[in-house]
């Protein structure tokens, strides 16, 4: 028999392609969306149909298996395989051609759908199927699973849109398919002839959403016009593989307009659905309130605990439809983007149904089901039933006008009980979905979640026909075996049971990665940030998905096998920038950025670390000393010659300032003779306006504000970043939360967030330099902690309670932190901010996005007359990330992505330019012509000018 070894090499002689059999490319395809896992000999990455063909050839003649794999984001475990994995994306992923006339376009199977929405909308058209994950998906992957969409209400499933199909099989025949048998494999035009019974009686007149198996075989009838290109559609890369596709498009309708009907429950508004679809939309999709936060259902939807969101043609139909509905209440929205708001809810609930309300994972494995639209209704209630019944628990949302029902559910699927409840489940719920007509799967495939069960939907001559099918295309059984045809079990090579036992946070986390790949996308724009290395270098190892996939085969220790010192693993995490995006724009909120100091911090334990590490990571430490022994000049004057060893040569240091922060509060403070135990001293600006202003109250412009001793007193933290880096930043705060009104203090004694040593892995010394900051504040009275560094806050929130989580001081500090947007809103809200009345660009901090928010910012700016949008994304410097050598082209490529077009595209309205984190301040100065400054600046500028005792 050949050994993987063998394999590769005659692979590597003869493929213009990647051949890849090394540890980290089996990682990354170990898994794809589903609760599968199988582990393959290599991966294939071919340049075109020919590299495809003789990959299928070599394969067959060394009986490797092999499996087609696009975007890797199937639910049900087909596109993992345990021979050679094709990836079609990484070269065969164009667009041929577009024929606007005929309403065609020619695609290679590794395209992602969205590339071939953005180049057809032009002319007006569109690739009707529209899952969910339209923004990563390939055409190849849907045709594999023909998938469907929100709009298949109007323009049905993949295989309706396929003209023709160019397919090798599995020994390296090619075949073009189409209407007709010419091009078909040999044996297909028997196999139907000889069973036209099986296929007008077992198969004929199943409703759209029939899709499980090869549920397109009926095309081949001669009445429904021999369609083998159809017939193909929906075979999960069992039968070969497809190299290019003619796809049929549709007109794009141009002034659609959303309805959004109420009902008092998911019942009626699923036993309403089917009556809806007379009117001719072109989506009808629902939910109930329980996948809707009451924020976001406050005032966007109408009054109800379930909606329909169905979309129409024009005005017009859709008012005639809200007349004939027999919704409780209604909304009819015209504008595109109170529609892209009202559609934002309805995709959000499928990240919501990835958690149930304690918090708790909910998996896939049930996530498609359907069944005729007018059993809908009937058929989620015996649904709520059954899960009840074995104490489970799952909210459905889906595609009502088709009857098709999206669901995870929250099965342990690690213990023996638990698997045993998941099968038991699963054999009932398929026997409740037969008895209402419907299909295991409604637009996803069977794979291995749901293909053992196809003996209850289908009977057995219709079972024995997949097989015979199967076998004309391929015969050797080498094309993705174990799915669809005699099939694994469904609770096999389940991929929990690779993880080692209580393997603690980081074990559920990358457990928690369940590879919808949304880290994927390489959409620009909107306030996203996950996933800047991704989309600088196009490659999965710098995914989350992908370092999720593998931190979780590190665990596992079977395709990883030298744990903590993984070489595999240290070069995925190398390129991670630590921005946090993940932790809030993953469906599930897989945190990268903690398991990645985490792993640090075992893979450096007992060896010297990069150089790096030492002198960012430890700066706190390492700047202090520079400001005892007042050498920020030369130092600055040193680094300027030579920057030191260790860091990249691509971008200068960013200079010390000579005066810190606190030295220049002291020296301000020391005109003030009143103190408080474990701070220093209310600013003397302070004092003096409240003994120059007695009960005068009154601020620029009339506000009202506190004085005197009932002034809200907050604590100004000195981050590392505002000490010594930017303390012009710290004074113009202090200016702003005086003029607010507010008393200010400043910790006594260096304090630190231990940010910098986080991000390095040096998690015992951030232990030890915070419990050495809670203890230097133990003197000091609890009151809010501003915090002008979003990194430094989003430290203090985060990672201080999880790195210290049996200290109660840790705990209150955490919930003390504020943002300066957030302390002005709550501690002055009567304060009115000077009218700025100008443009700004810039953009949100990466960490303030995923961890704490900006809403408070944004209307802070809002009350100063700052008009406009700052952009995601992140701008690619990430603290120490952006001076590590290697790093800097992969830095530079993240600011060209968003933040420097977005200051270019803003240069004629004379903006001032805004960015809350140094780094991103930091970037822009270094890589552009523009100066960007902190909130608190632009605040502080537009103050009257203070006395003298502002002034040290």
């Amino acid at each position: 028999m050949t050994s993987p070894g063998e394999l590769e090499r005659t692979l590597r002689s003869q493929l213009r392609g990647e051949v890849d059999f090394g540890a980290a490319a089996r990682a990354l395809t170990t898994m794809d969306a589903s609760n599968y896992r199988r582990v393959p000999a290599g991966v294939v990455a071919p340049r075109d149909a020919g590299d495809v063909a003789a990959a299928l050839r070599i394969c067959a003649d060394a009986g490797f298996p092999v499996v087609p794999r696009g975007g890797g984001t199937s639910i049900a475990g087909q596109a993992t395989g345990v021979g050679v994995v094709l990836d079609l994306t990484r070269h065969m992923n164009a667009l041929v051609s577009v024929d606007p006339v005929a309403r065609t376009a020619v695609v290679q199977p590794g395209l992602v759908l969205d590339r071939l929405r953005d180049a057809v909308r032009p002319y007006g058209l569109a690739f009707g199927p529209d899952p969910s994950t339209h923004a990563r998906c390939t055409l190849g992957g849907m045709i594999g699973n023909n998938a469907c969409g929100a709009h298949s209400v109007a323009w049905g499933t993949t295989a309706d849109n396929v003209t023709e199909l160019a397919v090798t099989a599995y020994g390296g025949s090619s075949y073009r398919l189409g209407t007709g048998w010419a091009g078909a494999p040999e044996g297909l035009r028997e196999l139907v002839a000889g069973n036209l019974a099986v296929l007008r009686t077992g198969l004929a007149g199943g409703f759209s959403r029939r899709i499980s198996g090869y549920g397109g075989l009926d095309a081949l009838l001669p009445e429904r016009g021999v369609g083998v290109a159809r017939a193909f559609c929906g075979s999960e890369g069992t039968l070969g593989v497809v190299t290019e596709a003619v796809v049929r498009l549709v007109e794009a309708p141009r002034a659609p307009v959303l309805a959004v009907l109420g009902y008092a429950d998911e019942s009626a508004a699923a036993d309403a659905a089917a009556g809806l679809l007379g009117a001719g939309p072109l989506t009808v999709e629902g939910m109930a309130r329980d996948l809707v936060p009451g924020a976001a259902a406050a005032g966007a939807l109408p009054r109800g605990d379930a909606w329909l969101f169905v979309e129409m043609r024009d005005e017009g139909a859709a008012r005639s439809l809200v007349r004939g509905a027999d919704a409780a209440h209604s909304l009819l929205v015209t504008d595109p983007a109170g529609q892209r708001a009202l559609w934002r809810i309805r995709e959000d609930a499928a990240g919501t149904a990835t958690r149930t309300p304690d918090g708790g994972m909910a998996w896939p494995g049930w996530e498609d089901c359907a069944v005729p639209p007018a059993r809908l209704g009937a058929y989620l209630r015996e649904f709520r039933a059954l899960l009840a019944a074995h104490g489970l628990r799952g909210t459905p949302y889906g595609h009502f006008g088709e009857g098709c029902v999206h669901v995870r559910i929250d099965f342990d699927l690690v213990t023996p009980a638990g698997i045993a409840r998941f099968r038991s489940f699963s054999g009932e719920l398929a026997d409740l979905v037969v008895s209402h007509g419907g299909s295991l799967s409604g637009e996803h495939g069977d794979g291995q979640a749901r293909a053992e069960l196809l003996p209850r939907m289908y009977g057995p001559e219709v079972i024995a026909l997949f097989g015979a099918y199967k076998d004309v295309w391929d015969p050797a059984g080498g094309m993705n075996p174990g799915m669809l045809v005699r099939p694994a079990r469904l609770d096999e090579n389940l991929r929990f049971a690779a993880l080692p036992p209580g393997g603690g946070e980081l074990s559920q986390g990358v457990a928690r990665c369940v590879g919808v790949a949304k880290c994927r996308t390489t959409e620009v724009g909107g306030p996203g940030v996950m996933c800047p290395s991704y989309r600088a270098t196009g490659e999965e190892l710098h995914s989350t998905r992908g370092r999720a996939r593998l931190l979780h085969e590190m665990l596992a220790g079977e395709v990883v096998t030298d744990g903590w010192r993984s070489r595999e693993v240290a070069e995925a995490l190398d390129l991670c920038l630590s921005c946090k995006g993940c932790r809030s724009d993953c469906p599930v909120g897989v945190d990268m950025a903690a398991y990645k100091a985490e792993f640090l911090h075992h893979h450096w334990s007992g060896r010297i670390r990069p150089p790096a590490h030492y002198l960012l990571g430890g700066l706190p430490r390492l700047l202090r000393t520079v400001a005892l022994l007042r050498a920020a000049a030369p130092l600055n004057a040193a680094a300027r010659r030579l920057p030191p060893p260790g860091l990249t040569r691509d971008r200068p240091l960013p200079p010390l300032a000579r005066t810190p922060f606190t030295r220049w509060w002291r020296s301000r403070a020391g005109a003030s003779s009143a103190s408080a135990a474990g701070a220093s001293s209310a600013s003397p600006a302070f004092e003096a306006r409240v003994r120059a202003e007695p009960g005068s109250g009154k601020g620029r412009g009339g506000e009202s504000r506190p004085q005197g001793p009932g002034a809200t007193a907050v604590t100004l933290w000195p981050d590392t970043f505002t000490e010594y880096l930017s303390p012009h930043t710290g004074r113009a705060a202090v200016r702003v939360l005086e003029a607010a009104g507010l008393e200010v203090t400043v910790p006594r004694g260096p304090v630190c967030c231990g940010l910098t040593y986080v991000s390095t892995g040096r998690l015992d010394r951030a232990r030890t330099v915070l419990r050495r900051t809670l203890t230097r504040l133990e003197g000091a009275p609890d009151r809010p902690v501003v915090v002008l560094e979003p990194s430094c806050a989003a430290a203090l929130r985060t990672d201080l309670p999880a790195l210290l989580p049996d200290d109660p001081r840790a705990h209150r500090l955490a919930a003390a932190v504020r943002t300066f947007a957030e302390a002005l809103e709550q501690y002055a809200p009567h304060w009115r901010p000077p009218r700025l009345d100008r443009p700004v660009a810039g953009q949100t901090h990466c960490h303030q996005h995923a961890v704490l928010g900006d809403a408070a910012d944004r209307r802070l700016r809002e009350r100063a007359g700052l008009t406009g949008e700052l952009s995601g994304g992140c701008c690619g410097l990430a603290g120490n990330f952006g001076f590590e050598p290697g790093h800097h082209a992969v830095s530079v490529a993240c600011a060209r992505e968003q933040l420097l077009p977005s200051l270019d595209a803003a240069r004629d309205s004379g903006p001032a330019i805004l960015a809350d984190g140094f780094s991103c301040r930091t970037q822009i100065a270094q890589l552009s012509p523009y100066r960007a400054h902190h909130l608190a600046e632009l605040l502080a500028d537009g103050l009257p000018i203070e006395g003298p005792a502002d002034s040290p």
